[in-house]
């Protein structure tokens, strides 16, 4: 099984759960590196992972999906300043975990942890999506685990379905309908998750709900007949919001299955890192225990 760490999210969760205080040798706050290098160690540590992979978000509004639709996320407010800086922090530790470690300036951290798990697939291996976002739960097949590390335990492919009441192959035509105000795309107007849940169980995708719009008055939906008809007004909105939706699993990644197996931590890069950091003697610790497992027969 393959480990595909959804970095950003951990990295956000750790600056607002984690006490301010701590800083680096600049006087500049380093906690969010400190809480994302006790989830990672303790992750590593835990699974003993065959395979790994730290997907990061690219700062700067640079997606493909920006330059589809400039109002992408354009909602969201810019980081904040002293966390920004952090991050270069936290992909320096994870290559010097031996970790291999992904950003893009045109794709997301889905993009990249999607297009690795459709490549591990092809080779038999299962993934573990590592993440606390929704979107990547349209990823999961038959196998392979859904993840919020530290908050729950693993969910399964029939697990998935259950908690979120959509089957995960249809979780981006099911956005496409509803809408995602986290990330600022429009769903089509009265389409709220029950309905939307209600047309993905009676049609295999948007194209066979489409295909089928006839279909839709005679599903028992309230309104049923207005319904077909916004879908129908707002066709051209609900495909460009699954190009949105839709996590791209063939990006053009010149990357193996080797490339992909856990190094030995660099314990000396480790040290210097730490003590930059102003960090003491507990995840030293750890990174000697991760060495010393990586260096048994």
């Amino acid at each position: 099984m393959i480990y595909l760490i959804d970095a950003s999210v951990y990295v956000f969760r750790a600056y607002y759960s984690q006490l301010p205080g701590m800083v680096d040798r600049e006087r500049r706050p380093v906690h969010a590196v400190f809480g994302f290098a006790r989830f990672l160690g303790d992750l590593v540590e835990k699974t003993r992972p065959a395979f790994v992979a730290v997907a990061f978000d690219q700062r700067l509004a640079t997606s493909y999906r920006n330059a589809i639709y400039p109002p992408y996320k354009a909602n969201r407010e810019p980081a904040p300043t002293d966390l920004a800086a952090q991050f270069d922090y936290c992909r320096d530790l994870c290559r010097h975990l031996g970790l291999a470690t992904f950003v893009d300036p045109h794709y997301e951290a889905d993009d990249l942890i999607g297009t690795l798990s459709c490549l591990m697939r092809g080779q038999g291996v299962r993934s573990a999506f590592i993440t606390r976002d929704k979107d990547l739960a349209q990823l999961v097949r038959d196998g392979d685990l859904y993840w919020d590390f530290g908050s729950r335990g693993p969910l399964g492919y029939g697990d998935v379905h259950r908690h979120f009441g959509i089957l995960p192959e249809r979780f981006a035509d099911f956005l496409a309908l509803t809408g995602d105000t986290s990330d600022n795309i429009p769903g089509v107007p009265g389409v709220g998750p029950k309905t939307a849940a209600a047309l993905m169980r009676a049609f295999s995708s948007i194209d066979d709900l489409y295909g089928q719009l006839g279909r839709v008055g005679s599903l028992g939906l309230r309104g049923g007949r207005e319904l077909r008809q916004r879908l129908l007004e707002h066709r051209d909105a609900v495909y460009l919001a699954r190009r949105l939706t839709q996590i791209v699993c063939d990006m053009p990644l010149a990357v193996g299955p080797g490339d992909l197996r856990p190094r030995t931590p660099d314990l000396a890069a480790l040290g210097t890192l730490y003590d930059q950091l102003g960090f003491g003697p507990l995840l030293r610790r750890q990174g000697e225990r991760l060495a010393a497992r990586a260096a048994r027969p």
